[in-house]
Order: structure tokens, then sequence, then C-alpha cells
């Protein structure tokens, strides 16, 4: 299993989380990005910078994603790619995005999109709080306990 973080919109807390379970757990963790990233010197820890461009981070990880691999995004349709390819798809906030709740995700996605075409302020996700944390780093610990060694 490696780990490939959509690193451009990762918060900072976020991928220190991913800094200290790749230290911890000896996975390759790589952050996809096109501008620079600043990570800690460690063999397990890389960085990827790509072009600026619409989808181009994204569609490098597809690319070079593996089945049973780890994406960590909050990008709706990466995710859904990335449950396509047999990988695994966390957001920054905690939430697994599985082939059950992938459709319903992409669809509510969609319905908001179309609504701020139309002139309708939806507003953005609230700010990353201490329990988004908690859960994201739940699901990292279970996920990374499960993998096959």
């Amino acid at each position: 299993m490696k780990i490939w973080v959509d690193a451009d919109a990762c918060p900072a807390v976020i991928k220190e989380i991913l800094f200290r379970a790749a230290q911890r757990t000896g996975v390759e963790l790589t952050l996809v990005a096109n501008q620079a990233v600043n990570v800690p010197a460690c063999r397990q820890i890389r960085t990827l910078q790509v072009a600026s461009g619409f989808d181009v981070a994204d569609n490098e990880i597809v690319k070079r994603l593996e089945a049973g691999d780890l994406v960590i995004t909050s990008d709706i349709p990466l995710a859904a790619q990335v449950i396509e390819k047999g990988g695994i798809a966390l957001s920054p906030r905690g939430e697994l995005h599985t082939v059950d709740n992938i459709r319903a995700r992409l669809n509510m996605r969609d319905f908001m999109d179309t609504l701020r075409a139309s002139g309708v302020r939806t507003g953005g996700p609230p700010p990353l709080n201490q329990v988004d944390r908690k859960n994201f780093a739940n699901h990292l610990d279970r996920i990374l306990a499960q993998r096959p060694k």
C-alpha cells in the first residue's frame, strides 16, 4: 500500500498526521501538487510536483494509483476514480468514500454545482475542527492496521 495525497487543498494539520503515520509505519507517502510542498526529510515521504491546470494532480494520482493504495482527497470525482481502480479514498475530514456512498456524494456535489451556477450562494464547508482531525486520524490508523504487510 502507498498513500497518495491531493496536496494542493490538503490542510497542513492533516499533512502532519500523514507525515507521522508514514514515519511510524514505513508506508510510502507521496504528496502530489502543482506547487512546491515542504515535507520532512524522511525516506518514506516524497513530493511530486505537476504542471498547473485543471485536474492535472488528480490525473497523475489516478495514473500512478494501484489497487489497495490509499488516496487522501476532498475531491469527490477523484475519490470516485480511486474507488473504480480498487483504491481507498479518505477525505481530510475523515470521511471514507466507498462503493456504497460515492454515487450519492457525486450526485450531491453535482446538485450543489448546479445551485452555485444558478447564482445561489451555498457557502463553503466549515473550518476543519478537532472532531474532523480525530476522525481522520482514527480512519487512517484503521486503514494502515488492515493493510497487507
